[in-house]
C-alpha cells in the first residue's frame, strides 16, 4: 500500500501527467451531468413517476447501463456512444471484405482520418434513425410524460439526440488526445460505474430499510468474495502473455557491437482487449430493436423474447458465439504476424529454429490463433457469468458486475489507463505501481 500511495504522489508532481488526468475528470464530470438534461417537451417528474412504476429490465435495461442512465431518464445523451461504436463495428466489418477501405487501412495516418471521417458521417446518419425508433418507443411507453405534439417530438429527438451523441463523440475524442486512457472506453466505463452503488445498496441486507430482506450478511460477504475472485481471474487471463524467445544477430558498427542477445516478443491471450465485448454487446441490440418496430408474428415475437432478456438462455448462447467470433477477428486486425515478421528481419532478428520471413510469420500466426483460443472461450464465459449468478438469487442489477460486458469494460478499461499512467511515471524515472514489474510485465 505504500508503493501505491507513493505512486499516487508521484502522479501529481508531474505536471504534463496531473492536467491531463484533470482534463480527463472535467470531461467525464461534465458528460455525467449532461446525462440528466432531459429532451425539450418531456416532463421530468411524470418521466420518473412512471420509470418507478414501470420494468426497466431486457434489453433497454442493458442499454440504459451503457449511457449511465440517461436511456430512461430521456435525456440528451439517451442514445450516448453507442451509435458510434456500431459505424466502427460497420467499417471495420467493411474493411475485412471491401478493397477501397482495405487500401485506406494501408496508408497509414491518411488512411485512418479519412476511416475516422467516414466513422462520424455514419454516427450521424445511424443516431438519427435510432433517435426516430426512440421517439416511437418513448411515446409509446410514456406518453403522459410527452407534452408537446407527436410530430413536435419526433423532430426534437432526431436534433436533440444526434448532437448530444456527436459531443459525446467528442468528448471521447479530446480525452483520447489530450487526456489519459481511451475516451470511448472511459465514457462507457463512467457510466456502468454510476449504477454500482445503488446496484451494491440493494443487494445489502436489510438495515434500516434498505437492501434485501431475503438475505444475511454471511451470503452478502460471499457474493463479495466471488465478485473479488472473478474479478482476478479476468485480470489475470486479460495480461496473460505468451512470450516467444527472439535471437538478434551479433553487428559491428564502427567500434560498437550490437545486438548478440535474446529478447522476447509477447502475444497476449486476450490481444484484443475490451473491443470484443463491446462489439458484441452493440451487435445484440440490434435483433431486438428490429423485432420492437417489426410486424407481430411468431418469428419477430421469438427473436423479440430471445434477444430482450440478457439473462436468457439463446440470449446468452448468441451473446457468447459473437464475443468468440470477435475476439478473433478483433485479433487478426490488431495484431499483424506478417508485419511482425518483416520487422524482425529487418532488425536483424529470428526466432530459434524457425527461418525469417514467411514461416515466423506462420508460427506467430499459428501460436496467436492457439492462445486466442482459450482467451476467447474465457472472456464468452465471463460475458454470460451474470445470467448464470442470477440463477443463484443475485438480484439482476447487481449481477451485472459478477461478469459479462460490466466487468469486462471496467477490468479492461482499467488496466489500459494504469498502463499508460505508468508509462508516463516511467518516462519520468518514477516507479511505478508495482515495484517488481510493470502492469504489462516489466522485468528487472
Amino acid at each position: 500500500m505504500a508503493s501505491v500511495a507513493e505512486s499516487i504522489r508521484n502522479i501529481w508532481k508531474i505536471h504534463e501527467l496531473r492536467q491531463r488526468i484533470l482534463y480527463t475528470l472535467g470531461l467525464l464530470v461534465m458528460y455525467r451531468l449532461g446525462s440528466y438534461v432531459t429532451l425539450p417537451g418531456v416532463d421530468a417528474i411524470a418521466l420518473k413517476n412512471l420509470a418507478d412504476t414501470s420494468n426497466q429490465g431486457g434489453l433497454f435495461g442493458m442499454f440504459n447501463l451503457f449511457v449511465g442512465g440517461a436511456f430512461f431518464r430521456a435525456g440528451v445523451f439517451a442514445l450516448g456512444i453507442m451509435p458510434y461504436i456500431t459505424a466502427s463495428i460497420i467499417l471495420q466489418l467493411l474493411g475485412a471484405v471491401w478493397a477501397p477501405i482495405q487500401k485506406l487501412q494501408r496508408e497509414g495516418e491518411d488512411g485512418r482520418r479519412k476511416i475516422t471521417q467516414w466513422t462520424r458521417y455514419g454516427t450521424i446518419a445511424i443516431t438519427a434513425l435510432q433517435s426516430i425508433g426512440y421517439a416511437i418507443n418513448l411515446r409509446a411507453t410514456s406518453g403522459s410524460a410527452i407534452v408537446i405534439p407527436e410530430w413536435a417530438f419526433t423532430i426534437v429527438c432526431v436534433i436533440c439526440l444526434t448532437a448530444g451523441t456527436i459531443f459525446v463523440m467528442w468528448l471521447g475524442e479530446r480525452i483520447t488526445e489530450k487526456g489519459i486512457g481511451n475516451g470511448i472506453s472511459l465514457i462507457i466505463m463512467i457510466g456502468i460505474i454510476a449504477f454500482l452503488p445503488q446496484a451494491l445498496v440493494n443487494e445489502m441486507p436489510q438495515m434500516g430499510g434498505i437492501g434485501r430482506p431475503d438475505t444475511n450478511i454471511f451470503i452478502f460477504l460471499i457474493e463479495i468474495a466471488a465478485l473479488a475472485v472473478i474479478t482476478a481471474g479476468v485480470v489475470y487471463v486479460t495480461q496473460g502473455t505468451r512470450r516467444i524467445p527472439v535471437q538478434y544477430a551479433k553487428r559491428v558498427v564502427g567500434r560498437k557491437q550490437f545486438g548478440g542477445t535474446t529478447q522476447y516478443l509477447p502475444l497476449r491471450v486476450n490481444a484484443a482487449g475490451v473491443m470484443p465485448i463491446i462489439f458484441a454487446q452493440s451487435i445484440m441490440f440490434i435483433p431486438g430493436t428490429i423485432a420492437q418496430f417489426a410486424p407481430e408474428n411468431g418469428f419477430w415475437l421469438a427473436v423479440g423474447n430471445a434477444t430482450n432478456n440478457p439473462f436468457g438462455f439463446w440470449y446468452s448462447f448468441i451473446f457468447f458465439t459473437i464475443c468468440v467470433f470477435f475476439t478473433y477477428f478483433y485479433t487478426a486486425i490488431a495484431v499483424n504476424p506478417q508485419e511482425m515478421a518483416d520487422t524482425m528481419k529487418r532488425q536483424g532478428g529470428f526466432i530459434p529454429g524457425v527461418r525469417p520471413g514467411r514461416q515466423t510469420s506462420e508460427f506467430i500466426d499459428t501460436i496467436l490463433t492457439r492462445i486466442t483460443l482459450p482467451g476467447a472461450i474465457f472472456i464468452g464465459a465471463v460475458a454470460i457469468l451474470p445470467a448464470i449468478v442470477a440463477q443463484f438469487g443475485v438480484q439482476q442489477g447487481f449481477a451485472h458486475f459478477f461478469g459479462g460486458t460490466s466487468l469486462l469494460i471496467l477490468v479492461g478499461v482499467t488496466l489500459d489507463t494504469l498502463q499508460q499512467v505508468e508509462s508516463h511515471l516511467l518516462m519520468r524515472h518514477y516507479d511505478g505501481f508495482m515495484k517488481t514489474g510493470r502492469v504489462r510485465g516489466r522485468r528487472r
